[in-house]
């Protein structure tokens, strides 16, 4: 996936000095210094924000406001194109740690709600291309790809070329989003729309190349509160936090899936 198109020279200023007073300051803060101390005032308003849009639609900020990057002071000017990615393994072992935990809240939800023959498949092998297999109360097989997180504000999730065959080839295959608490449990359930991820994903346009994973980000329209699915029936409940705007969703937010 390609990175959204540079901005003028005003706006990378703007967004350069985003990365720096972020490490020491929330969002709202900064922009007030921006917007009221007179050293910032040869940029405007407009480029700051938009200096800060762009930095969120590339992920060098997160949706919340917190630095996704290593940035010092010493950066020269807006000539610097994209600072050095910051990979930090506490970050990624928390993301492994939620993704574990959003499999295990699903793992207990489902058997809470007498599904049978629960099985954790993704500790066995990553070849199902989904991390949980079930039985409905009807009798009727699924399986469930499980994507979590800790933001409420926006849904992006990883799918992998395996996992997008396995989706195109298994009626029973399901995406479900869980939204992680701060005791790990499940605050909001959603199922992501099966029409709506195969629109997303990439196509190869060469033989001398194929795609291997993409990040998407999924809009409200293809989420619908609790685990339905391919025929309509409602799995899970969508959690204690279903319907109060969690990654979008609204009620008239409901999608086929």
């Amino acid at each position: 996936m390609s990175m959204p198109s540079l901005p003028g020279d005003g706006t990378r200023e703007a967004a350069l000095r985003w990365l720096i007073h972020l490490r020491i300051a929330d969002v709202p803060r900064v922009r007030t210094l921006f917007t009221h101390h007179p050293r910032y005032a040869d940029l405007t308003p407009v480029q700051y924000a938009e200096g800060l849009a762009w930095l969120r639609r590339t992920d060098l900020v997160t949706a919340v406001g917190r630095l996704a990057v290593d940035v010092r002071e010493s950066l020269p000017s807006a000539r610097a194109v994209v600072p050095h990615v910051l990979w930090d393994a506490a970050d990624d072992e928390r993301r492994r740690e939620t993704g574990i935990a959003g499999e295990r809240c699903l793992l207990a939800l489902l058997r809470q709600e007498g599904l049978t023959a629960v099985k954790h498949v993704s500790v066995v092998s990553d070849g199902f291309g989904y991390d949980i297999g079930a039985l409905t109360r009807s009798g009727d097989p699924i399986h469930l790809e499980v994507k979590a997180t800790t933001d409420p504000t926006r849904l992006v999730v990883h799918l992998t070329r395996h996992e997008s065959e396995v989706m195109s080839a298994d009626p029973a295959w399901m995406m479900g989003a869980v939204l992680i608490g701060e005791q790990e449990g499940a605050l909001s359930v959603a199922t992501v729309s099966r029409s709506w991820l195969r629109s997303a994903v990439p196509h190869d346009r060469s033989p001398c190349g194929r795609w291997e994973s993409v990040r998407l980000v999924v809009p409200p329209h293809a989420l619908s509160s609790g685990l339905i699915t391919g025929d309509g029936k409602r799995v899970l409940a969508g959690g204690s936090h279903a319907g109060r705007g969690v990654w979008g969703m609204r009620e008239r937010d409901v999608s086929s899936v």
